[in-house]
C-alpha cells in the first residue's frame, strides 16, 4: 500500500499537470464564453483543498530506534530481547515522554522514562541522541515550534542532571509539523505533545 505522503505527492504532481492542460484550454477557449473559466477555478480549489489535507498527514515514526533497520540506518542489530539494542530502548525504556497542554516541564512520569534512558545511555555509551520536541496543533506555528524547543531543551537538561554528557545530546524542535495522531481532540493532542529521543551512532562533533 503507499503511504500517504507518497499518495499526497504523486496527487500533486498530478493536479499540477491536469491544471496546466486546463490553462491552455480555458486560454484557447475564451470565446466561448465563461465555462471553462468557472471549470478551472473549481479545479483550482480542489487541488487547494487536498493538498492542505496532505499537509496534515500523520507522521510515522514507528522505525526511529528500530535497530539495523532504523531511521539512522544499521545502529545496531539486536532485537527487542537484547538490552544493548535500539529496539529495547524503544520498546523496553520508552524512547518519549509526554506533557500536558502549553507545559515543558518534565512531570514525574516522563523523570520515570528518562532515568530510564539515563541508565541505558551510561551503559551504551557508543550512542549519542537527537531529542525531538513537538506540539499538538493548537496554536500558531511559531508559538510551536518554541514550546517544542522548551520541551527538548528540558528533556535535555535533566539528562544532563542525571550525568548524560551534554555533548552526546542534540536538540531539535518540529512544533506541532509531524503529529502522529490525527484528529482534533485530547486523545491525539496528547500523544502530539511529546519529546522523542532518536538514536545515533558516534560522538557529536
Amino acid at each position: 500500500m503507499m503511504k500517504s505522503g507518497a499518495v499526497c505527492a504523486k496527487f500533486y504532481r498530478n493536479s499540477s499537470k491536469h491544471l496546466t492542460k486546463v490553462e491552455r484550454a480555458t486560454s484557447q477557449r475564451d470565446e466561448r464564453g465563461s465555462v471553462m473559466k468557472s471549470f478551472k477555478a473549481i479545479f483550482s480549489v480542489a487541488v487547494v483543498l487536498v493538498v492542505a489535507g496532505c499537509s496534515q498527514s500523520r507522521f510515522d515514526d514507528s522505525s526511529y530506534n528500530a535497530g539495523a533497520n532504523g531511521v539512522n540506518g544499521n545502529i545496531g542489530a539486536g532485537g527487542i530481547s537484547d538490552p544493548a539494542s535500539p529496539a529495547y530502548f524503544r520498546e523496553t525504556v520508552g524512547d518519549r515522554i509526554l506533557f500536558l497542554v502549553d507545559q515543558s516541564t518534565v512531570n514525574p512520569q516522563a523523570q520515570s522514562v528518562l532515568q530510564g534512558q539515563a541508565r541505558w545511555l551510561a551503559a551504551n555509551p557508543e550512542y549519542t541522541i537527537t531529542i525531538e520536541g513537538h506540539a499538538d496543533e493548537q496554536g500558531t506555528r511559531d508559538y510551536n515550534l518554541a514550546l517544542g524547543a522548551r520541551r527538548a531543551n528540558a528533556a535535555r537538561e535533566y539528562l544532563i542532571s542525571l550525568g548524560v554528557d551534554g555533548s552526546r545530546i542534540n536538540v531539535v524542535t518540529f512544533g506541532k509539523e509531524r503529529p502522529v495522531e490525527i484528529c482534533s481532540n485530547e486523545s491525539c493532542y496528547s500523544q502530539n505533545r511529546r519529546a522523542v529521543t532518536v538514536l545515533a551512532s558516534g560522538l557529536l562533533g
